[in-house]
C-alpha cells in the first residue's frame, strides 16, 4: 500500500494533532538526529508528564518477508532504494568526513561484523537440529480449588459506614442522599443490593492488601446510576471518593472513566493486568453489547495469551447483559462467544443471579492462585429488583456457589418430576410468573459458573431428584446464542438414559433480540409459559417465531 493510500494526511503522525501532542519529525537515515529526537522526547515527557510522538521517517529496503518482491507493485521506489546508500554507509561516511573514523577502519569493522554473522550461521547449520515440537504442555485445567471468600460481619459493617461517610460541609445531591440513608441502616437489618455488594467486595480487597482498578465509560457513577463510588458536591462540584480513604487500606483503589473506545480501553487494561499480576483489574462495558468493539483484544490476547505466550492475566470483564426490551444493541454481551472461546481452562465465565455470589466472585478472582481472565454477565434491571438481593449471612457465612438449587423444593425433592436449568436474570422471570406456584413438581436450578463447567456437580444435583422425568434448559437468548449449546455438549452425553436436555428459548436468530418492546414482551411471556408448562415447548424450527 502506498502512503497516499494508507492515510489521508501528509504525515502518519498527524492524528496526534487532535490531542495537542508535540510531534518530532526525524529522518531515519540520520542516526545522530534520531538519538537527539529520543532524548528530546524523553526530557519533555519527564518534565511535563505528557505524551510526545516521534515520527521516524524511513523506508523498508526489502519486502514484507523473504518471499515478497516489492518491486512488482512499486518498481520506481524500489529502484531508488536500491541505489540509495544504507544507514550504515551514510553514518560511516559522516564519521570519516569528521575525522572520527578512518576508511580502512570502517571497512574492517563492517567485514568483522559480517564474519561474525556468517560464522554464527554456519554453526547453526552444523549443529544437530532439534526435533520440532508438535505439541505443547497442556495448561492447568484441573478442577479449581475452593477459596475462602467470606468476610466477617464486623468488618463489612465497618466498611459500610466508611463508604457512606463524607467530609464535613460536603453537600450530597438530594436524590443520592436518600439512597445513602437507606444504605446506612446496619447490614444485618436489611437486604444488600448489587452495587453495595460490589463496593464491599472492592473495599474488603484493598483493606486486605490487594490493589483494585476499575475503568470504563460512566464507571464512577455506573451506567444505570447504581454505583456512585465518587460523590460530587451539589454546590461546589468538588469530588469525594470514600473508597479511596478507608481506614487501614494497604492497597490502592484506582477508578477511571474511560473514553468511548472499547478497543483502546480494553487493550490498555489487559496490558495493565498482565503487569500488575496481583491486582484485580476490572474493565466495564457501558452495555455488554459494546464489547464487540474490542473483539480483537478478546481473541488475540484475553482468551489465548496464556496458551500462546504463557502470559497470565486476571483481567475481569463486567458486561451488562439481559433481555429487557432494549433492542438488539442493548441486550446481549454475546455470552455464546466467550463460551465458544473457552477451552483448556483459559477463562472463567460467570453469570450471577445474586449480589452475594457477585461479591464472592470478585473476591475469588482476586484471591485465586491460578490467574485467569474472568467474564461476568452483570445485571441491569436486577440492580433494583428486591427479590434478587442478598442477606448479610450470604456474604459472611455462605461462600461462592457454582450452581444454586431451588430453595422452594429442597425439602421435598421426591415430588419433583421436572427440572429447569437456567442462568442469570431469566430465573427471576420464571419465579415471578403465577404459573410458578402451580408447578409443584418443578425445580428451577441456576448454573452460575458456566466455565469452567463442572459436569459432575450438575449431575450430582440432578441425582438428588430421584423421580425427575423431564429436563430442560431455559434461556432468553436465541437458540444459536446464549449458553444452551455449551451446556448441552457437556451435560447431555452423561445424563441418565431416561433424560435428554430439552430447549426453551427464542428460536435461532440473526439478530440478538427484537427491536420493539411489545415483541420482546411477547417472546418473554412465551418462554416463561413454555418453561413452566407440563411439556416444555421447544424453540421451533430455526426460522420460526
Amino acid at each position: 500500500t502506498d502512503p497516499e493510500e494508507g492515510r489521508s494526511t501528509r504525515y502518519a503522525s498527524d492524528v496526534a494533532k487532535g490531542f495537542d501532542l508535540p510531534i518530532i519529525h526525524v529522518n531515519a537515515d540520520d542516526i545522530t538526529a534520531c538519538v537527539s529526537a529520543v532524548r528530546l522526547a524523553t526530557a519533555f515527557r519527564q518534565k511535563f508528564g505528557r505524551d510526545v510522538v516521534i515520527d521516524l521517517i524511513g523506508y523498508r529496503r526489502f519486502g514484507h518477508n523473504e518471499t515478497d518482491e516489492p518491486a512488482y507493485t512499486q518498481p520506481l521506489m524500489y529502484e531508488a532504494i536500491k541505489e540509495h546508500p544504507t544507514v550504515r554507509d551514510i553514518f560511516a561516511a559522516q564519521l570519516i568526513e569528521e575525522g572520527l573514523l578512518g576508511a580502512e577502519d570502517a571497512k574492517a569493522r563492517s567485514e568483522s561484523a559480517e564474519s561474525r554473522l556468517a560464522n554464527a550461521h554456519q554453526n547453526v547449520k552444523a549443529s544437530a537440529a532439534h526435533a520440532p515440537q508438535i505439541s505443547r504442555p497442556p495448561m492447568d485445567a484441573t478442577p479449581e480449588p475452593d477459596i475462602k471468600t467470606t468476610v466477617s460481619a464486623e468488618v463489612l459493617e465497618s466498611l459500610n459506614r466508611q463508604l457512606l461517610s463524607v467530609r464535613e460541609g460536603f453537600t450530597v445531591h438530594p436524590k443520592l442522599a436518600r439512597q445513602m440513608d437507606r444504605r446506612k441502616t446496619p447490614l444485618a437489618e436489611r437486604e444488600i443490593d448489587w452495587a453495595q455488594a460490589e463496593e464491599l467486595a472492592f473495599a474488603s480487597l484493598i483493606t486486605g492488601g490487594i490493589p483494585v482498578r476499575l475503568t470504563g465509560q460512566d464507571t464512577e457513577r455506573g451506567t444505570f446510576s447504581q454505583r456512585h463510588l465518587v460523590f460530587h458536591d451539589a454546590r461546589t462540584g468538588k469530588r469525594w471518593a470514600p473508597i479511596q480513604h478507608l481506614v487501614g487500606a494497604s492497597a490502592t483503589f484506582e477508578l477511571h472513566n474511560s473514553p468511548l473506545s472499547e478497543y483502546a480501553a480494553l487493550g490498555f487494561e489487559y496490558g495493565y493486568s498482565a503487569d500488575a499480576s496481583d491486582a484485580l483489574v476490572c474493565w466495564e462495558a457501558q452495555f455488554g453489547d459494546f464489547t464487540n468493539g474490542a473483539q480483537v483484544v478478546v481473541d488475540q490476547f484475553i482468551v489465548s495469551g496464556l496458551a500462546k505466550w504463557g502470559q497470565p492475566s486476571r483481567l475481569t470483564l463486567l458486561l451488562p447483559h439481559a433481555y429487557e426490551g432494549g433492542g438488539p444493541e442493548h441486550s446481549s454481551a454475546r455470552l455464546e462467544r466467550f463460551l465458544q472461546l473457552a477451552a483448556e481452562g483459559n477463562i472463567r465465565v460467570f453469570y450471577p443471579s445474586t449480589p452475594a455470589n457477585y461479591f464472592h466472585a470478585l473476591r475469588r478472582q482476586a484471591l485465586h492462585s491460578r490467574p485467569r481472565p474472568l467474564v461476568i454477565m452483570t445485571p441491569k434491571s436486577l440492580l433494583r429488583l428486591r427479590p434478587s438481593w442478598s442477606r448479610l449471612d450470604d456474604l459472611t457465612v455462605h461462600g461462592f456457589r457454582r450452581l444454586i438449587d431451588d430453595p422452594m423444593m429442597e425439602s421435598h425433592r421426591e415430588d419433583v418430576r421436572r427440572i429447569v436449568l437456567c442462568t442469570g436474570k431469566v430465573y427471576y422471570d420464571l419465579i415471578a410468573s403465577p404459573l410458578r406456584a402451580q408447578a409443584k413438581d418443578l425445580a428451577i436450578v441456576r448454573l452460575e459458573l458456566l466455565e469452567p463447567f463442572r459436569t459432575d456437580d450438575v449431575l450430582a444435583l440432578i441425582a438428588k431428584y430421584s423421580n425427575v422425568r423431564q429436563l430442560a434448559w431455559v434461556q432468553e437468548e436465541p437458540m444459536n446464542m446464549g449458553a444452551y449449546w455449551h451446556v448441552k455438549r457437556r451435560l447431555e452425553p452423561r445424563l441418565p438414559k431416561q433424560l435428554t436436555l430439552a430447549y426453551v428459548g427464542r428460536p435461532e436468530r440473526a439478530s440478538p433480540s427484537e427491536g420493539y418492546a411489545m415483541a420482546h414482551e411477547a417472546q418473554e411471556e412465551r418462554i416463561v409459559q413454555a418453561a413452566l408448562s407440563q411439556k416444555p415447548d421447544s424453540a421451533g424450527p430455526p426460522g420460526s417465531g
